[in-house]
């Protein structure tokens, strides 16, 4: 009796342990998500990935749909072409036009579609959207996307909840992209060409330098051998010739 009791303990104590190993294992549901291709910094210009995985067994993902924050108004926004699916670019009137290279511009892009040609994103997959943005805001800490996934069996997902500091995920949370700390040179590539450029015409001096002592050195050498060459030879024709004085 005692042993049965002792086995009965065990086998209850690992079904415990084995659901919960299940429960710790088991993978939360991912999410459409934004993430920038390097850094996104303030003020400056950027490529964010739009990442959307497909969460159904038995539909595709057709079409995605992510609208731009009214509240901060992006100048610049041009999409990647992405093979498989039509975009489409939807522009608002601006109720204070922005201001960019000198110029003024009354309306922006609110909101980038894309639509499958084909099958969309299969079930156990994902795809994702690129965007160039730019200039982002220098007054805030992040942007929120408010994005729409569909999916072939007409169901639409509205990841459109904005994460609050403090608070567990919302269920369905809307892709935020943060910003990092402005930097001196907003558009990022050409102080870093400037350098290579500067770094390279340094290099050619260096190398000319080089080569141009090379070739004084070389000449050096060749007229030092030259004039012992020319001085041996003389002493050998004096020697030669006074021999025969002599003889």
């Amino acid at each position: 009796m005692q042993i049965s009791r002792t086995a009965s303990r065990v086998t209850a104590a690992v079904a415990v342990a084995g659901a919960t190993v299940l429960a710790v294992s088991v993978p939360a549901f991912a999410h459409v998500s934004v993430q920038p291709e390097g850094t996104a910094a303030k003020g400056g210009y950027a490529t964010v990935d739009f990442k959307v995985p497909n969460e159904r067994d038995n539909a595709s993902t057709t079409k995605v749909e992510v609208n731009l924050p009214a509240e901060h108004p992006l100048a610049s926004v041009m999409p990647q072409p992405v093979p498989g699916w039509s975009v489409k670019v939807t522009k608002s009137k601006l109720d204070k036009p922005l201001t960019m290279h000198g110029e003024k511009i009354g309306e922006a892009v609110t909101k980038v579609t894309w639509t499958a040609d084909d099958k969309g994103i299969q079930p156990g997959y994902f795809q994702k959207f690129p965007l160039s943005l730019g200039a982002l805001p220098e007054d805030t800490d992040q942007l929120v996307f408010k994005a729409i996934q569909t999916y072939s069996n007409k169901e639409v997902v509205r990841w459109i909840e904005v994460p609050q500091e403090g608070q567990d995920e919302p269920e369905n949370p809307a892709p935020t992209l943060a910003l990092s700390a402005a930097t001196d040179d907003h558009h990022g590539t050409a102080a870093a060409d400037d350098d290579a450029k500067g770094g390279d015409k340094d290099d050619a001096h260096q190398e000319a330098a080089a080569d141009s002592d090379g070739g004084t050195d070389t000449t050096a050498r060749v007229l030092g051998v030259a004039g012992i060459v020319i001085g041996v030879a003389g002493v050998a024709y004096g020697i030669f010739a006074g021999r025969r004085r002599t003889a």
